[in-house]
């Protein structure tokens, strides 16, 4: 069995959607990137990669590659689950947690858990998404952005 954690922060834009685990939440701003910015996948990715002790998503992802402009994360975590299972590993289950002023996620999780348990290929019960505040500390307390943590944790097949 191996583990690995991951984070990510991006800060609010105007004039952008809002990506979380895949659904769009509506929300007065969405969250600057290269991607669609989607902090709980990418802190997600990562986690899961290194688990696989392989490069974080920056390297299999390169903001200067056009290519994953405005992409959608959900099509990234598939990506970084097909090269688990071509490197001969299963994923047991993964844990995220968003950390933000607003919006208030938690009637969206459902909708996450059974968009990134999809994905993952694994059942809906093996993936935890949970969310807190920054107590109004620091940028995300301010409302500035969204941050994220994950761990993972995988096996060999």
């Amino acid at each position: 069995m191996y583990a690995g954690i991951g984070y990510d922060v991006h800060r609010f834009i105007k004039g952008r959607p809002l990506f979380l685990g895949g659904v769009r939440i509506r929300h007065s701003q969405g969250l600057d990137g290269h991607s669609d910015a989607d902090v709980l996948v990418h802190a997600l990715m990562d986690a899961l990669l290194g688990a696989a002790g392989l490069p974080d998503i920056g390297h299999f992802f390169p903001t200067n590659n056009a290519r994953y402009k405005n992409i959608s994360s959900l099509v990234l975590l598939h990506k970084v689950a097909a090269r688990l299972r071509s490197n001969n590993y299963v994923i047991n289950n993964v844990d995220i947690t968003v950390i933000a002023e607003k919006p208030v996620i938690a009637k969206h999780i459902p909708a996450m858990k059974k968009r990134i348990a999809g994905v993952l290929d694994i059942p809906p019960m093996r993936v935890g998404i949970k969310a807190t505040t920054n107590e109004r500390l620091g940028f995300i307390g301010r409302g500035e952005g969204i941050a994220a943590m994950a761990v993972a944790s995988i096996g060999l097949m």
